[in-house]
């Protein structure tokens, strides 16, 4: 049994040897193997150590081998490995107002210049170069579509395009071995900043029946000088079927989710300028998700919008879409009839429909016949102020009935002198006597109200005043930077001085004190300081606002001081003035009913709480 035993093992080791002898590797696999596995090492070294790596002329970067890398793209991308490599070719298309730069990497747009629009950049020492714009330029971006491989995905930027231009239009086609096509065509015009564009697909299906998945990242560069402004409006707007358009909040984060919406675009805006892309109207986009992120203020970008949609593309059917990438103009976005245009934040409701329908037409007809934009702001409060004089006639002419009632009222303050309550009451009774409401210098100036916020709104939105020049002011969009602090105040104020808003707050208070001077505001002494605190309080928010504004409503004051003087002056007259109150006074008064009742009565009823509270304290101290 041993000597067998002994055989048996002598035979399998026999054995063994001769099939590590067949199997054993040949000198140069086991060369390659080797330089595989250095390789790796290397790699792995370079990625703890980036310091290692090198790119100069004496050593070669070290990156692992032709071998190791198709079998990662193959693990990876499967039957797609093939296009998840290559080399970026870029292809421009242009016409008279944009220029287009498209990248093979993706299929998509690297960057686009506008050329009818620069942009302003400031140094360290507040000096002021005009620079080329341009839109969608950021590497971060991300504009892909996600293609089913297997249990995974593969994002489209992962892919480079053979490119096929003809004439002003650029085809990329992505093609694997096997026959299956992902391909994006771009058509541009002669002229305007809308481009067709057509996703097609060949031997793919969509993951689901909703479409192929798309992801629209754009970080968004700082283009105006008034950064929070552009903040401000600059945000990811879309709009569904049969209805209005919205938007992600514009001062702060935000998320919008519209699970089982069809939208009919959805667009990435700036303060002025704005991507949009626009789905086929028989076909559109599919169940969305909007995502807005402020960056921080040291951040190179200055906002993040992000767009995730379903676009109904079929295997082997062409997708039509349009993709807008220009400035926010208004009749150029309506000219579209899809609603674009309501992403110029011109405000809703009536204050919108007051920019749109009326100040924004009567800015262009002038502008037609005028150069400068501050001339035409000038004209046009010429024009507000002659159309609104009646109204101001009729605040001047209360207020003159006042003036001319105030020996009067200053006799019944002496008499009541130590019972406000009584004086009130007094005061009141002699303004009904002669005819004269309290409030007849206020409702003119509310009536005018919708027109002043409206212009708030307006100034700040219109791409007509971007980077227009008057007197001093260099950008009528934005803040007009006279003086420029050595020291750091709050980002809301800026470490700036804007002239026009000083010269505002100043005109006020003259405008203030002439219009008052003759007021009795002993009732209520603290509006008599009140109303001379509020321009100094809105000082520090109008000095980062738009000089268009400030100068409007600089000159707005001088027309007022110029139609109050003059009125108080050479048209009114006071004796006549009089005389009309005295023959008020003797007329018989009606019953009086509405406000003036109500006011009354309510003031009889503090008067009779004020004095049981008089009666009670005399209680308390007997």
């Amino acid at each position: 049994m041993e000597k067998t035993q002994l055989t048996g093992v002598l035979l399998l080791f026999a054995i063994m040897a001769g099939w590590w002898y067949v199997n054993a590797p040949t000198p140069e696999e086991i060369e390659e193997y080797n330089r595989i596995q250095d390789s790796i090492a290397q790699a792995e070294l370079i990625a703890e150590n980036p310091e290692l790596q090198t790119t100069n002329t004496e050593t070669e970067t070290i990156a692992l081998s032709d071998s190791m890398r198709n079998v990662q793209l193959e693990n990876t991308y499967g039957d797609f490995a093939q296009v998840a490599s290559g080399t970026e070719e870029i292809v421009s298309l242009e016409n008279k107002q944009i220029k287009i730069d498209f990248t093979s990497k993706g299929g998509i747009i690297k960057e686009a210049l506008i050329k009818n629009h620069m942009k302003i950049v400031e140094d360290a020492d507040g000096n002021e170069s005009k620079v080329a714009l341009k839109l969608l330029e950021d590497e971060k971006n991300r504009f892909e579509y996600f293609i089913p491989n297997g249990g995974s995905e593969i994002s489209t930027m992962d892919m480079f395009s053979q490119v096929n231009k003809s004439g002003n239009s650029v085809r990329f086609t992505a093609q694997t071995p096997s026959g299956k096509q992902f391909v994006q065509t771009y058509t541009l015009p002669d002229s305007g900043y809308l481009l067709d564009y057509k996703v097609e697909t060949r031997g793919i299906q969509a993951g689901n029946s909703k479409g192929l998945k798309f992801r629209w990242k754009n970080y968004l560069d700082k283009i105006e000088l008034n950064t929070n402004f552009e903040k401000t409006f600059s945000s990811v707007y879309y709009k569904e079927i049969d209805s209005k358009s919205d938007y992600c909040n514009c001062r702060g984060d935000d998320e919008e989710e519209l699970e089982g919406e069809k939208l009919e675009w959805v667009s990435h805006v700036n303060q002025f300028f704005n991507t949009s892309l626009m789905a086929d109207k028989s076909k559109p986009f599919y169940g969305a998700e909007m995502r807005t992120e402020m960056m921080a203020k040291e951040s190179e970008d200055m906002k993040v919008l992000e767009s995730i949609a379903y676009v109904p593309v079929e295997s082997g059917a062409p997708y039509a879409m349009q993709m807008y990438v220009g400035p926010n103009e208004f009749e150029t976005l309506r000219s579209y009839n899809n609603g674009l245009e309501e992403i110029i934040p011109f405000g809703r409701s009536i204050f919108g429909s007051i920019n749109r329908w009326i100040i924004r037409p009567s800015f262009n007809f002038l502008s037609g016949l005028i150069g400068s934009k501050g001339v035409v702001i000038i004209v046009l409060i010429f024009i507000l102020k002659m159309l609104l004089y009646p109204l101001m006639y009729k605040m001047l002419f209360s207020q003159a009935k006042m003036q001319a009632l105030k020996p009067e009222i200053e006799k019944a303050s002496a008499k009541f002198k130590d019972d406000p309550q009584k004086k009130q009451m007094e005061t009141m009774k002699m303004y009904r006597e002669y005819g004269v409401s309290p409030l007849g210098g206020c409702w003119p100036m509310m009536l005018q109200m919708p027109i002043w916020y409206a212009l708030f709104r307006f100034f700040p939105a219109s791409i007509t005043f971007r980077q227009e020049s008057f007197l001093w002011a260099n950008d009528l969009s934005s803040y007009d930077a006279f003086i420029n602090l050595p020291f750091a105040m709050p980002e809301f104020i800026g470490s700036h001085i804007s002239l026009f808003t000083v010269l505002w707050a100043v005109s006020t208070l003259i405008y203030t004190y002439y219009n008052t001077k003759h007021m009795d505001m002993s009732a209520n002494p603290a509006m008599k300081y009140v109303q001379y605190f509020m321009p100094l309080m809105f000082l520090g928010f109008f000095n980062t606002y738009a000089s268009g504004l400030t100068c409007y409503m600089f000159f707005s004051n001088l027309f007022n001081i110029m139609q109050t003087v003059v009125t108080k002056k050479f048209v009114f007259d006071n004796d006549k003035i009089l005389a009309e109150l005295n023959k008020e006074k003797a007329k018989p008064k009606k019953p009086k009913t509405g406000f003036q009742a109500r006011l009354e009565e309510a003031m009889k009823q503090q008067q009779a709480v004020q004095a049981e509270r008089e009666k009670n304290k005399g209680k308390k101290k007997k």
